[in-house]
């Protein structure tokens, strides 16, 4: 291996790549083809190839863009700041950022398929099956798999809020070796890249090297919704579940994916987790909340134990079974997350009691647990501790 190239990367074999609105398109909207097709060359080059059984590397790509590309088509000057017309361009914006997608990289003999995403698809047990085996399938099948947020559908309770999250939650869900972030920034910096003596962190191995960086929210361009912030965060959440990270501009993605010292590399912190326990602890909105008495917080807590009826003190909100609920403790903070197994109408019954007593009264259909430990992630840890038990 040639001197200097990052291990990891070079070995990687599934990458998942993510590209922002404002390495696509210009502040006003619309998409730049140029910039497309320079993407697309890196990306044909970094997979290698043809046909695609030949190909070394597989690629999922992540691509930001739909609502900027949508704007100057029906005459917007920019992001629009109400959810209608957002989805509005999007619905516009998407068809024309797929087509260009698909006419680039036929030039390189790639198919290309779309995949619309909502965390409310993902945080359910059968969805996150669905929308693994679509990526399997497409990957298998030796096309690339172009993800984006369903902005078209998406309500503000079931957003994912910015792409770069979800390329790290996608990135766990196709089990991917490499997550590369691509904005026009060309690293992480210890403060304002644009003030002078700032300087570039190369690598990142846990939180101490982020201590005392100051990182900005917003993008450049204007026509997007995330930031170094949202970056950051969706470094930590893959490289929690023990995918390395590397954090370039589109104009230095080659070298990235070369494995060459471009950009910030985050080293892998954990180990990979059950994958739709990831998707619950960062997609999911919970619908409701379970409180905890004190005996309760700590089974779940400590000795990772399912939440049992007698566990439970009051219930808030409405759900049914199979959604997802905050685990609170009776101070009101939240300690876990779970998918619950009864109706928010069904617990109030339950509360106190033991499931022995249940499944005598009432069935037994009621003799188990309200949160089973399986389906269950602690919160207060990066990238959300899950409660191991059987698989």
């Amino acid at each position: 291996m040639e001197e200097g190239r990052r291990a990891e990367v070079t070995a990687a074999r599934r990458i998942v790549v993510k590209i922002g609105s404002s390495s696509l398109t210009t502040a006003a909207g619309g998409l730049d083809a140029d910039r497309v097709d320079a993407l697309v060359d890196t990306l044909a080059a970094a997979a290698g190839g043809q046909p695609a059984k030949a190909r070394e590397k597989e690629v999922v790509l992540v691509s930001s863009g739909a609502i900027a590309a949508g704007l100057a088509p029906l005459g917007l000057r920019g992001r629009p700041r109400d959810l209608a017309r957002q989805q509005a361009a999007a619905s516009v914006g998407q068809g024309l950022l797929v087509a260009r997608y698909t006419a680039s990289f036929a030039r390189y003999g790639i198919r290309v398929g779309q995949v619309l995403l909502t965390s409310d698809d993902t945080s359910r047990r059968a969805h996150y099956r669905n929308a693994y085996r679509t990526l399997e399938k497409l990957l298998a099948m030796g096309a690339l798999p172009v993800v984006n947020e369903n902005d078209t559908v998406a309500t503000d309770e079931i957003r994912f809020g910015d792409n770069d999250r979800l390329a790290a939650l996608v990135a766990h869900l196709v089990r991917a070796d490499l997550l590369v972030l691509l904005s026009d920034v060309d690293a992480l910096y210890d403060g304002d890249p644009a003030t002078p003596g700032t300087s570039r962190i190369a690598e990142v191995r846990g939180e101490g090297d982020l201590a005392g960086v100051s990182i900005g929210s917003a993008g450049r361009a204007g026509v997007g919704t995330g930031g170094m912030v949202t970056k950051v965060e969706a470094a930590r959440i893959a490289t929690a579940a023990g995918i390395p990270v590397v954090l370039t501009s589109a104009s230095r993605a080659a070298d990235a994916l070369a494995g060459r010292p471009a950009g910030t590399y985050f080293h892998p912190t954990g180990r990979r987790s059950a994958g739709r326990l990831l998707w619950l602890a960062h997609a999911s909105t919970p619908l409701g909340a379970l409180i905890l008495d004190d005996g309760a917080v700590r089974a779940v807590t400590e000795r990772h134990s399912s939440l049992l009826p007698a566990g439970i003190a009051a219930v808030e909100g409405e759900f049914g079974a199979g959604d997802p609920v905050e685990l609170r403790d009776t101070a009101g903070t939240p300690v876990a997350r779970g998918l619950v197994s009864f109706d928010a109408r069904e617990i109030p019954r339950l509360i106190g009691r033991s499931t022995r007593d249940l499944a005598r009264e009432l069935g037994p259909a009621y003799e188990r647990e309200v949160v089973h430990r399986d389906d269950l992630v602690l919160l207060g840890a990066p990238g959300g501790r899950t409660a191991p038990g059987p698989r």
